[in-house]
């Protein structure tokens, strides 16, 4: 018996056969049953005696026979478990005996056989047959030699390749096997009569063509000029062979003779109608399917004339057009009489072409002409070898390689898909190709060269698709040139053109070592909630859903953390430490790795630790010694200095001083921190010490690894490390800087050399900084501050000689100031050496050994013999006048994002370069300028007589006009990477001019006009100042916002011109002004206190105020990191005015108790004081907050308790404020409709409004001006409905007058209400004496126009519902009780707020009405007689 399958899947040895249950069912076992539960079981069912539910019955063996025969059933010995007399102890563990191999039952082996011998007996592998061969006895066969011939090589036996004897019933057997078939048929039968001898053409000019039937002669319609030479559109596709051509005639046929017993009118008639009904598509398809059959048939009987080409047509088959999009399936080619118009015409001798398959051979013919684009269709894109793209109609020659794909045959060029497709080819060149040409398509992409002619963006299609992933996956190829161009295709993904150029030419620059990470602005929620932390500490700690989310998930909102966590850095070290890739490819991998530093600080501590990594690259590319390396391509970059290396150190290092510290503190300095050492100071050494023309190396090459080398020299001394370094290589430095005055003579200067000088004069100014630095108050909270605590090497008797070389330098650029080209060349020269005299005099007046004099007297030298002869240049004065030209801020179209710029993987987006007038441009004024404040600033906060001199420099009418355009209301640049790059050194020359313009303040007022400006501009950058700036934004309110000296309007009549505008604006606003002048000089008087509420609610958080602190200050010991934290927004919303007021709405929300009343009463006060300066003075510091938003912020004052708005100072300027929002030229800008910023809804927000009111208003008259003033006709009918249909109990306590209505009456009663709901609410108030006019007389009058106005509204359009509720509500209106209310209702004329109603009443009337009403009251009465 065969074994059968178990239910659960296993091939069981026995078979169970199904038993009968018995009649007392046993319990069975559950789970959490355990041994002695089953024991008892067992026990019960062997009491019980009964039948098992199976019967286990013994297969049989293979054999077929039964051994076990005479065996008894199983069934009687039953397995029992019994646990009595087991041991105590469990059994010693001892191995089993080995186990041999017993005969089964019934097939004993003989003794005497030998068990090997049996086995190869039985072999039946293909090796044991191949040891058995016996070579063939060939001694009697004769030997026939080769018959000698005159060709090269016997002829090849060819199959014949006539079809004309094959079976029309072959059915499905392979054209091999009906070859073989028709040959012996052939070669039983004989040659047929009929049959066409291949090799025998008739003569030349002869056609040789069979005779058609009379069923194949054309058929034509009397009277017509159509002929029908057969079935066109019916060919019998799908039916057997035998019939289709049978059943495909019958309906030609039929069709025909319908047509023949039709007239021609009735022909054209059925035809117009068959076209009206089928799709136009369709109609246009079979028309151009009709021609191409007509042509191809006049092309036939073209080549049947005599004179031109035979051909043998043996079979009726229609012949198909060259350009035909899809051959029949089992369409036969005949060698004479080809159906495609092949480049070669098939011949039956040769192998395998006796029968023809058109469906492979399709590929064979020519390219059908591209086809010209009819209409603004999408098609698909195409790019070239090279990564261009390729218009959708350009005829591009086959030997360029461009048309070896399926889709679109006739188009030059590789879509994506196919492209893709190319790269999992196992032939290694077809991967690399396409890895290479999508390199390039990227590349041009981020380049712009597609701009506007393709639909998306080709890297977001490409991220989606897995393009990262799949170069992550070429990267584990084992072709090296596969590698190769996954790396370059790596590259141009991940390094978009532009940017690092910009970051290397900007690096000398006022603060220009510093950066914003790389990396998207969406966080996580959790990260977003954690302010105080530092960011280092942010940047190491990695969440749980982080770690957990897979590498497809990460990539798709980050795509260098979705590459990070596919073991990237490894395959990377392994390629440059194993494989030693070529020059480029080593470029490429720096470059990636440089991108990845760029992200984030975790992503560059995880370059620095990945294993072996960076040892490999300062051990095979940053070399003490090698080869002199002359010009020109370089074979190998192994073994020889690469300033791209350097420049990966550099990036590093700028991440965070504990990674500087790694790399260039000594080995026993980290060694005490429990850090690996890189120890590169040796390195530095090697590239500093020796000027660039003396390293043996390239030009270039060696001037741009000395600049690296100094770059990083100075990142390290940024955070106070490298000191040890300047006392080794203190005449290395002096030698440089006294050559920089021979090199700024060359004409032209050398680009390369003015970057060096500039990193160098930068490193200078870095430890000019150490030597006035302190190690005290460190940030011992900080992650990074374990190396924080090392004071600083460098003293100030080591840089105190170096101003008089620096100053010399500067004096021969300033020069070059009136020579536009050569101070483009020099550009960042006297920027570094502004900043370094800056630096110089900030740490000389910080010596606590030296005299004050002493750098008092040289400041004033300074002054004299440079600074005021430069001030007074005409040339200085064109630098103001074009800051406008480059300013971001007034300019945004410049800020624009990148053409491809997905949210996944950020850029700067520079790929085009920057424009010359930018910000980055090469006639940028502003680092130039923005260097020059920073040094008026430090010498006027040091010597306060030189202020007034030197503030005259922000007299420059081109800074004037500058400030005026920022100023002005207008579209901020929308937030991008380098938008928010631009915009930060923008507002660092604004922030300085301003401290600049304090400080000028403090010693003289300022003219008026000059001190409003500055004012308005320290509040407008206030609003603007982005992450990384903690420090300005607490500088600017501590010192020009809430400055007196600013606010000029104190002074020159500014309360009284208030108090005066009061009197004249009486007949406009309805509000009483409370003595708006009185509430401003009061406020004028309160600044201080004002300045303290904002400081406490505005400032920024600790730990990124201290960071940002060190920095600005210049206290390297307390620097964390040179990365600033990513900028999503400004660090204070536009409506910062309301901030406090926002926050006391919050913490009485969510802890009503902890609440100070004191402190409620003084935080309202003095926020509410505040925004009346702005708006009485300032106004276009809150443009930018519309009315709405200033409404509900005004809502938040009555929301936080329920004594807050009685207090007498809140409501006067509650009630101020109020009438600067009803203005005339500010109430058409009141939208409540339009989504508000920090607000989520309006409607619920006026609900909740409503609840307070009713709650615990009282009848307070300011309370109801703001509940009534969102009731206007204009806004939504939702909140009109909210107050008449959910809280009707606050009517009563809207007691408003009308004379201190906010707003015109005409607001609420013009345009007539249209809602029905809300008119039927109307109605039932007024009728059940909820609305009264004593009660509430505003929405009394209100109520009552509406009603009166719908009652008498004689629309015709208006629908039945409208027209019965109208009917209804005039029939109730004339049946009142409340004469006076009927009376209002029926005779309301005009609103006029002067009356004790609110409106004029008709004395009678009019004509119309009283008609209409007599109409519609008529029919009351006769019902009322009728019914009585």
């Amino acid at each position: 018996m065969n074994k059968r399958e178990s239910p659960h899947g296993d091939t069981a040895g026995e078979s169970y056969w199904g038993g009968s249950w018995s009649s007392k069912m046993l319990s069975r076992p559950k789970p959490g049953e355990s041994e002695v539960d089953l024991l008892r079981f067992q026990s019960q069912f062997l009491a019980a005696g009964a039948a098992p539910a199976v019967q286990l019955v013994k297969k049989g063996n293979r054999g077929g026979g039964d051994a076990n025969s005479d065996r008894p059933p199983l069934q009687d010995h039953r397995d029992v478990v019994m646990l009595d007399n087991l041991p105590d102890l469990p059994p010693t563990l001892v191995p089993s005996p080995p186990k041999r191999a017993r005969p089964s039952p019934g097939h004993c082996l003989p003794e005497d056989e030998d068990p090997e011998e049996r086995l190869r007996r039985h072999d039946e592998h293909i090796t044991a047959v191949l040891t058995k061969i016996i070579e063939r006895d060939t001694s009697s066969v004769a030997v026939n030699l080769p018959v000698p011939s005159g060709v090269a090589f016997p002829a090849v036996f060819h199959r014949s390749q006539d079809t004309q004897g094959k079976s029309a019933t072959s059915g499905k057997r392979s054209i091999f096997a009906q070859e073989i078939a028709a040959r012996r048929i052939t070669e039983a039968k004989g040659p047929s009569a009929g049959e066409v001898v291949p090799n025998l053409g008739p003569p030349e000019g002869a056609v040789t063509c069979e005779t058609p039937t009379p069923r194949d002669q054309g058929c034509q319609l009397p009277g017509s000029s159509h002929s029908f030479q057969g079935p066109k559109l019916v060919t019998g596709k799908g039916l057997r062979d035998q019939e289709a051509e049978q059943e495909a005639q019958t309906i030609h046929e039929e069709n025909i003779a319908r047509l023949q017993a039709m007239a021609p009118e009735e022909i054209l008639q059925e035809q117009q109608r068959l076209l009206a009904q089928l799709d136009p598509s369709l109609v246009a398809f079979l028309r151009s399917h009709s021609r191409t059959q007509e042509q191809t048939g006049e092309t036939a009987s073209e080549e049947q004339r005599p004179g031109g080409p035979s051909a043998n047509v043996t079979k009726e088959e229609p012949l198909m057009s060259a350009f035909a999009s899809e051959p029949r399936k089992g369409d036969k080619l005949e060698p004479e009489a080809p159906a495609l118009a092949l480049p070669v015409t098939p011949q039956k001798e040769w192998l395998h072409m006796d029968t023809v398959e058109l469906e492979k051979l399709h590929w064979t013919q020519d390219l059908p002409p591209v086809r010209r684009q009819q209409t603004q269709e999408r098609m698909q894109a195409r790019f070239s070898l090279q990564g261009e793209l390729l218009a959708p109609d350009v005829d591009l020659p086959t030997h360029l390689g461009l048309h070896h794909h399926g889709e679109e045959a006739e188009r030059a060029g590789y879509s994506l898909q196919e492209l893709f497709h190319l790269t999992r080819s196992q032939v290694s060149q077809q991967r690399a190709l396409a890895l290479h040409v999508l390199a390039q398509v990227i590349s041009r992409a981020q380049a712009g060269e597609f701009g506007d002619r393709l639909a998306g963006s080709v890297l977001s299609l490409l991220l989606d698709a897995g393009f990262l992933f799949l170069l992550r996956f070429s990267l584990d190829d084992r072709v090296d040139g596969v590698i190769a161009t996954a790396i370059r295709a790596l590259r141009a993904l991940l390094v978009a053109p532009g940017d690092e150029e910009l970051l290397d030419s900007t690096f000398s620059w006022y603060h220009g070592a510093l950066t914003f990470p790389l990396m998207p602005s969406q966080e996580d929620k959790e990260d977003e909630d954690e302010d105080e932390e530092c960011p280092a500490g942010k940047a190491k700690r990695k969440s749980p859903e982080e770690e957990s989310r897979p590498p497809p998930d990460l990539a798709r909102h980050d795509v260098i953390k979705g590459l990070l966590a596919t073991s990237l850095l490894p395959r990377l070290r392994y390629v440059l430490e194993v494989t030693y890739p070529g020059p480029t490819v080593v470029l490429d991998i720096l470059a990636v790795l440089i991108r990845l530093a760029r992200h984030s600080l975790e992503s560059a501590t995880r370059v620095l630790e990945c294993p072996r990594l960076i040892e490999t690259i300062i051990r095979e590319f940053l070399p003490t010694n090698w080869s002199p390396v002359g010009a020109g391509p370089t074979p190998t970059l192994y073994k020889v200095p690469c300033a791209t290396a350097m420049k990966l150190l550099r990036v590093l290092a700028s991440a965070g001083r504990n990674i500087a510290a790694r790399l260039v503190s000594r080995t026993q300095d980290c060694a005490h921190f429990q850090l690996s050492s890189f120890d590169l100071r040796s390195r530095l050494c090697r590239f500093i010490a020796e000027a660039p023309q003396e390293l043996a190396l390239p030009p270039e090459e060696a001037e741009t690894l000395s600049t690296e080398a100094l770059r990083l020299w100075a990142v390290a001394a940024s955070y106070g490390q490298g000191g040890h370094l300047y006392r080794e290589l203190y005449p290395v430095l002096m030698r440089a800087l006294q050559v920089v005055p021979r090199e700024l003579s060359t004409h032209p200067p050398q680009p390369l050399s003015m970057q060096r000088i500039a990193s160098l004069l930068t490193l200078l100014t870095q430890l000019t900084l150490a030597a006035s630095s302190t190690p005290a108050e460190t940030i011992r909270d900080s992650a990074e501050a374990s190396l924080s605590a090392t004071p600083s090497l460098v003293t100030w008797t080591q840089v105190s000689g170096l101003q008089p070389l620096v100053e010399l330098c500067l004096r021969q650029t300033l020069k070059l100031l009136s020579r536009p080209e050569m101070w483009r060349a020099v550009g960042p020269v006297p920027v570094a050496c502004l900043l370094f005299l800056g630096a110089y005099y900030q740490a000389w007046s910080q010596q606590p050994s030296s005299c004050p004099e002493d750098w008092l007297q040289d400041m004033e030298r300074l002054s004299e013999e440079l600074l005021l002869p430069l001030l007074s240049q005409p040339t200085l004065g064109s630098l103001w006048d074009s800051l406008r030209c480059c300013s971001p801020l007034c300019n945004p179209l410049s800020c624009v994002p990148a053409p491809e710029a997905p949210p996944s993987l950020v850029s700067l987006g520079c790929s085009g370069g920057c424009p010359h007038l930018s910000l980055a441009g090469s006639d940028s004024p502003f680092p130039f300028l923005t260097a020059l404040l920073s040094l008026l600033n430090t010498l006027a906060q040091i010597h306060k007589g030189l202020c007034g001199q030197l503030a005259t420099i922000l007299a420059a009418p081109g800074l004037q006009n500058y400030f005026l355009q920022c100023v002005a209301p207008g579209a901020a640049p929308h937030l991008t990477p380098f938008s928010a790059w631009a915009l930060r050194h923008e507002y660092h020359l604004q922030y300085l001019a301003l401290a600049l313009a304090q400080k000028a303040a403090a010693l003289q007022p300022l003219p008026a006009t000059h001190a409003a400006l500055y004012h308005g501009m320290a509040l407008a950058l206030l609003s603007r100042l982005l992450p990384g700036s903690e420090y300005l934004t607490h500088e600017l309110l501590l010192s020009c916002v809430f400055r007196l000296e600013f606010l000029p309007e104190r002074t020159a009549g500014g309360p009284e011109a208030a108090d005066f505008s009061d009197q004249l604006s009486l007949g406009s606003s309805r509000v009483p002004r409370c003595g708006q002048g009185t509430l401003l000089a009061q406020a004028c008087q309160d600044l201080s206190s004002i300045r303290s509420c904002y400081l406490t609610h505005c400032s920024p958080a600790r730990a990124s105020l201290l960071a940002s602190q060190a920095l600005h200050r210049g206290e390297l010991q307390r620097v964390p990191t040179l990365l600033l934290p990513v900028p999503t927004e400004p660090l204070l919303p536009t409506d910062w005015p309301f901030l406090p007021l926002i926050h006391l709405y919050h913490r009485a929300s969510d802890t009503p108790s902890e609440l100070s009343p004191t402190d409620t009463v003084g935080t309202a006060m003095r926020v509410l004081q505040w925004v009346l300066v702005l708006e009485s003075w300032r106004p276009q510091a809150l443009w930018a907050v519309p009315p709405a938003a200033r409404l509900a912020r005004l809502m938040c004052v009555f929301l936080v308790d329920s004594e807050l708005f009685r207090e007498a100072p809140v409501q006067r300027l509650v009630a101020a404020l109020l009438a600067q929002l009803c203005q005339p030229q500010v109430l058409p800008n009141l939208n409540l409709d339009c989504p508000l910023p920090g607000l989520t809804s309006f409607p619920d927000l006026y609900a909740n409004f409503l609840d307070h009111f009713e709650a615990v208003s009282f009848g307070d008259h300011l309370f109801g001006a703001l509940v009534l003033l969102p009731l206007q006709r204009r806004f939504s009918v939702t909140l009109r409905l909210a107050l008449f249909g959910e809280h009707v109990g606050a009517l009563r306590a809207l007691s408003l007058p009308l004379n201190q209505l906010p707003v015109s009456l005409e607001c609420y009663t013009v345009p007539p209400e249209d809602n029905l709901a809300l008119l039927q609410l109307y109605f039932r108030t007024l009728v059940t004496g909820a609305l009264r006019p004593r009660w509430c007389p505003v929405l009394y009058a209100v109520a009552v126009a509406h009603v009166n106005s719908f009652i008498f509204s004689q629309d015709p359009q208006s629908s039945d519902e409208v027209k019965a509720a109208r009917r209804s509500m005039l029939q109730k209106t004339w049946l009142l009780a409340d004469e006076g209310l009927r009376q209002h209702l029926l005779h309301y004329k005009l609103p006029n707020s002067t009356l004790l109603e609110g409106f004029e009443l008709y004395s009678q009337l009019p004509p119309l009405r009283q008609h209409y009403l007599q109409r519609m009251t008529s029919a009351v009465l006769q019902n009322g007689v009728s019914e009585t």
